[in-house]
């Protein structure tokens, strides 16, 4: 199925998400807080399980600022996680994620680039992505880190931090990968919950 919303839907969470896409945006109070956030996404990923929606790789291609994300913690009780309150990402730091293609035509694979802003100092991750859309789940490993001082490139060396040679990351099951799975896609903002179970939820970089 494609990604079309019942009228209903959008009333219920994309209003939410818009609002709070674009109160971060423009830097106002009006963002809605961080629980009815929280519900929002919920909702728009349910919504997602239950219609089935399924969104192509060429939708999440560009650069996407994170607005806010949720931690998660072990449940005391009966085991497994639960997520944590989750907040908006402070203004004064700059996270970005970015999705390229490859070059090769009707590819679902790629790079992924995250960056972290904060006064002078950049770090970027970059490495391989694989993105299998029946189940919108796009796995990543980062393998090359960057690190920029006010300006000058500082360090700019391959990691290991990742568990795969580039060359062999495509043949390896997603299970054993870091991953997003994303739920909501719009030319504005994106959400999904990660490996770990948070959920992220970024806006498009104007």
């Amino acid at each position: 199925m494609t990604a079309n919303l019942t009228p209903v839907a959008k009333f219920d969470f994309v209003t939410v998400l818009s609002q709070a896409a674009a109160a971060y945006r423009r830097q106002k109070d009006t963002r809605p807080n961080t629980e009815i956030l929280v519900n929002a996404l919920l909702q728009a990923e349910k919504s997602a399980k239950q219609q089935r929606l399924t969104y192509p790789f060429e939708s999440l291609l560009g650069k996407w600022e994170l607005c806010f994300a949720t931690g998660t913690k072990k449940a005391r009780e009966h085991g497994g996680i639960v997520l944590g309150k989750g907040l908006y990402v402070p203004k004064f730091i700059k996270i970005h994620v970015s999705f390229d293609a490859t070059l090769e035509q009707d590819s679902d694979r790629g790079e992924i680039c995250n960056q972290v802003e904060l006064g002078q100092l950049l770090l970027k991750l970059t490495g391989p992505v694989q993105y299998t859309g029946k189940k919108n789940l796009l796995a990543f490993d980062f393998n090359q880190m960057l690190i920029s001082l006010f300006g000058r490139v500082v360090y700019n060396r391959p990691i290991r931090s990742g568990k795969v040679q580039t060359e062999d990351f495509y043949n390896q099951p997603i299970a054993q990968l870091p991953f997003f799975a994303f739920f909501l896609v719009t030319k504005d903002f994106i959400a999904a919950r990660g490996r770990g179970g948070g959920l992220a939820f970024w806006i498009r970089e104007t």
